[in-house]
C-alpha cells in the first residue's frame, strides 16, 4: 500500500482536522498572540476575508480576543505600526508569516521570551 492510497480519518471529520490545524499555529507562537504576546485565543486573518483573504495556513496567525478584535479588517502592518505594544521583531515574524517562511516567524517570535 502506497501513502497516497491510504485514507486518513480527518478527511471525514472536519472539527478534527480543523482542531489539529489550530493547535498547529498556535505551536507555532507558543499559544500567544503574535501582536502583543498575551494568550492566544483565536485566530485572526492577517488578509482579511472581507478583502478576500482566505483560511490559510500563512494568512492565519494565533492573536488574542483583543488584538482581533481592535485589527478588524484593518491591513495588519498599518495597524500594528499603530499600536503601543508595537515590537520590530514582532513586525518581522508577522511579515515572514505572511510571505508562508513559519520556521522563521517561529523563530524571532522565540527570541521574544
Amino acid at each position: 500500500m502506497h501513502k497516497q492510497d491510504a485514507i486518513y480519518l480527518d478527511q471525514f471529520c472536519p472539527k478534527t482536522s480543523n482542531k489539529n490545524w489550530r493547535e498547529s499555529l498556535n505551536k507555532l507562537t507558543n499559544y500567544k498572540c503574535i501582536y502583543c504576546g498575551k494568550p492566544s485565543e483565536s485566530l485572526d486573518h492577517l488578509h482579511p476575508m472581507s478583502k478576500g483573504g482566505i483560511s490559510s495556513t500563512s494568512n492565519c496567525v494565533p492573536c488574542c480576543l483583543s488584538c482581533n478584535g481592535k485589527k478588524s479588517d484593518s491591513e495588519v502592518l498599518t495597524w500594528y505600526r499603530k499600536q503601543n505594544f508595537y515590537d520590530p521583531r514582532r513586525a518581522m515574524a508577522i511579515r515572514a508569516w505572511f510571505n508562508d517562511d513559519l520556521k522563521l516567524a517561529s523563530v524571532l517570535l522565540n527570541y521574544l521570551n
